[in-house]
């Protein structure tokens, strides 16, 4: 939950990774001077900034997309019963 101190942490497997990807990792982890887990875990870190506002604007743009729907409610209701 968003706002709130978990006492647990998670933790995650990636299978088939990719040998270059993982390679890259091990690399870029020597460079920093932390193991491979500490940079993943940075990466992971820094590559999670989706946002409410960019929620919103995305459900925005997603609603704006659609064609207005015209039909009435009640009508569906009567034009239902008439089958």
């Amino acid at each position: 939950m968003l706002g709130t101190y978990a006492t647990e942490m998670a933790s995650i497997i990636i299978r088939d990774l990719d040998d270059l990807v993982a390679e890259r990792l091990r690399l870029q982890a020597e460079l920093h001077g932390v193991s491979i887990e500490q940079e993943a875990r940075r990466i992971l870190t820094e590559g999670i900034t989706v946002t409410r506002k960019h929620i919103a604007a995305e459900a925005a743009a997603m609603r704006a997309a659609q064609r207005p729907h015209r039909t009435r409610a009640v009508d569906l209701i009567r034009e239902d019963r008439e089958r």
